[in-house]
C-alpha cells in the first residue's frame, strides 16, 4: 500500500473527522480509507484513533503523529510547487561539458546568446577531452563527438562533421602535393593522441575502395588546437575534424589535400542523463545548439 497516500488519508481523516470524509476528499471508498490508516497503525504498532460508531478522536500518539505528518505533507507540497515553477521557467545554473577545442572554437557565441536571452541563468562550462560521468560531475548537458556507447544517456543529434586532411602552403612547397593516400605514408603527420587510433587514417575513393595509412606520427598531442598551430606553422600533414581546420582552409592558410577521396564523418550530439523531467533550461540550450549547428554548421560555410 502506498505509504504517502496513507499519510494523506490519515491527515484527511483527522481534518474531516471521519474516514468517510477523508474518502470523499481523496476519492476513495470509506473501507479503503480505513485500511490505509490501519496499515499505518500496524507499521507503527500504535493506535492513532479512538474509534466509536459516531466519531474519531486522536490518541496522544495520533495527535503528535498528525502534527508531524501535516508539516511533512505541507513541505512536500511546497517542494512540488517549487519544482514545477523551476521546470516552467529558465533559471538557475546550467552546467555544460564539451570537448576542449570544440567548446573554445564554437560554443562561445551560443552561450553568449543563451545568457543574453535568459538573464536568470548562469552557465558553467567544463572543457575537457576525457570522458566524464554526467551524474557524478553534476553536468546537465554534454556535447559528445563520435560514437555514443552509453545506453543510459539520451542523445540529440546536432550535426555531422567530416574529417579533413590538410597542410600549410609552405609545407606543400617544400614536400610537394600528395596525390594519393600512399603519398602520405612518408610525410610527417600530425595526430590527435586521444583518438581511438591516433595514427590510423582511412580514405575511400570513388570506387568505394578503402586506403588505410598507419604508423608513427611526427607530432601527437592531446589538444587539437596544438595540432592546428603545428599545421599552420608547416610542421606536417594534419588529419582532424572540419570544425578545427575548416575556417583556415577557407581562408587559404591551410590547403585541403586528396579532394578526390572521402574520409569518415563524426557525429556531434548533445547528451543528457534522462529523457524524463528535463529542466526547461536544458531543453532551451539544446535547442540553441541545434539551431546553430544543425542545418548550416559554421565549419561548412
Amino acid at each position: 500500500m502506498d505509504q504517502l497516500m496513507s499519510l494523506h488519508v490519515f491527515v484527511a481523516a483527522v481534518e474531516e473527522g471521519s474516514f468517510a470524509g477523508a474518502a470523499r476528499r481523496l476519492k476513495l471508498s470509506p473501507a479503503m480509507a480505513g485500511r490505509h490508516v490501519s496499515q499505518i497503525e500496524s507499521e507503527l504498532n500504535a493506535r492513532l484513533f479512538q474509534r466509536t460508531t459516531r466519531s474519531l478522536s486522536l490518541t496522544d500518539v495520533g495527535r503528535s503523529y498528525y502534527e508531524r505528518c501535516r508539516h511533512i505533507l505541507a513541505a512536500l507540497d511546497e517542494a512540488n510547487r517549487e519544482a514545477a515553477a523551476a521546470q516552467a521557467s529558465v533559471r538557475g545554473t546550467l552546467r555544460v561539458a564539451t570537448p576542449v577545442t570544440f567548446g573554445a572554437m564554437h560554443l562561445g557565441e551560443v552561450v553568449a546568446r543563451y545568457v543574453a536571452d535568459h538573464p536568470e541563468v548562469n552557465v558553467d562550462v567544463l572543457l575537457g577531452d576525457r570522458y566524464i560521468d554526467l551524474l557524478d560531475a553534476g553536468v546537465d548537458v554534454a556535447i559528445r563527438i563520435g560514437r555514443l556507447d552509453d545506453p543510459t544517456l539520451v542523445m540529440r543529434r546536432l550535426a555531422s562533421c567530416p574529417m579533413v586532411v590538410c597542410a600549410a602552403p609552405e609545407f606543400i612547397e617544400r614536400y610537394g602535393m600528395p596525390l594519393t593516400p600512399a603519398d602520405l605514408a612518408a610525410a610527417p603527420r600530425l595526430a590527435f593522441s586521444e583518438a581511438v587510433s591516433a595514427g590510423d587514417w582511412t580514405f575511400i575513393d570513388a570506387s568505394q575502395r578503402s586506403y588505410r595509412i598507419d604508423g608513427p606520427c611526427r607530432v601527437v598531442a592531446n589538444n587539437m588546437q596544438m595540432l592546428l598551430a603545428c599545421a599552420l606553422a608547416g610542421a606536417g600533414v594534419a588529419y582532424g575534424p572540419a570544425f578545427v581546420f575548416g575556417e583556415h582552409i577557407r581562408e587559404g592558410r591551410l590547403l585541403a589535400l586528396l579532394p578526390d577521396y572521402r574520409t569518415s564523418e563524426l557525429v556531434i550530439q548533445a547528451v543528457y542523463p534522462s529523457a524524463r523531467g528535463i529542466p526547461v533550461k536544458v531543453r532551451r540550450f539544446v535547442d540553441y545548439l541545434a539551431e546553430d549547428f544543425g542545418n548550416h554548421p559554421p565549419w561548412e560555410e
